[in-house]
């Protein structure tokens, strides 16, 4: 089983610790997404289409909104893995052209070299979230730290142009499903009714969709579900049971195994493990 060491949450997005013992469905956020080995067996990502590995030497780079997968070998020992969820607005407040890692070519590759710093930093990170879970002023600086090594070893930032990620620029039908997706996020995708909106036959709609979006309708809505709930398990006090009912499972237990599924871990455990930082 899977176990999440730690949890942390703010304006940057997240930062989990996980020590990872089982594989995770293909998926994608819409974070600046950055995987790091802390320790244990050198394991694999798919990004895209590519197998990529993760080790001590090379870490491995997620654009927002690319597909991807964790790929556990369960011969191999487990692998304790920092993983970076972070928001591009808030790498906008270092240079205003970072906003640009919500671009789909942000990282023109989905793995890079660690170089000793950047090894250093990450560790420190880990330490220090497994030492003091409350110390968020400190967590925050080595992550800033961190995320400045990263888009400086990784990008091309000087030559990027700044760019938010928004529907204004896609296909007003597929805008529109868009804006169906996101008010009615317990929907179950039904590509057929979503095409019908859009006055598009099937195979067009998902076409252009997955062109317009860099995900097919159906990531597309996971991806909406999971920061949902995501947010409120971190930030609610409603009940498990009752977030799973707000986003159109049929039971809670089909909720924690799609949460399961895609963070690793049960959303039980994510929510206590986030709030460590924050008793008392």
């Amino acid at each position: 089983m899977s176990n999440a060491l730690r949890i942390a949450y703010g304006t940057f997005g997240r930062v989990a610790l996980l020590d990872m013992d089982r594989s995770l469905v293909r998926h994608a956020h819409p974070h600046c997404h950055v995987l790091l080995k802390v320790e244990g067996a050198d394991t694999r990502f798919t990004v895209g289409d590519e197998v990529v590995a993760l080790t001590d030497d090379q870490a491995v780079l997620v654009n927002a909104w690319a597909p991807h997968a964790y790929v556990h070998d369960r011969t191999r020992p487990r692998t304790i893995i920092l993983a970076l969820y972070i928001e591009p607005q808030w790498l906008r407040t270092f240079r205003s052209n970072w906003g640009a890692a919500s671009a789909a070519k942000f990282f023109d590759r989905p793995a890079g070299a660690m170089s000793p710093r950047l090894r250093r930093l990450a560790m420190d990170l880990a330490t220090v979230m497994m030492a003091d879970p409350g110390a968020n002023a400190a967590q925050e600086q080595l992550l800033s730290d961190l995320m400045i090594a990263v888009i400086e070893r990784f990008t091309l930032w000087r030559s990027t142009v700044s760019f938010v990620r928004d529907t204004g620029g896609i296909d007003w039908r597929i805008r529109r499903a868009v804006d169906i997706l996101r008010a009615n996020p317990e929907l179950h995708c039904d590509v057929t009714t979503l095409a019908r909106e859009a006055g598009l036959s099937r195979a067009h709609f998902y076409r252009l969709f997955e062109r317009s979006t860099r995900v097919t309708p159906h990531v597309y809505l996971n991806v909406l579900r999971m920061e949902l709930a995501v947010g409120a398990v971190v930030n609610e006090q409603h009940s498990i049971a009752a977030v799973s009912d707000r986003l159109g499972f049929a039971a809670p237990s089909h909720f924690t195994r799609f949460f399961r599924d895609h963070a690793g871990v049960k959303p039980s455990e994510f929510r206590s493990v986030a709030r460590m930082g924050t008793a008392g």
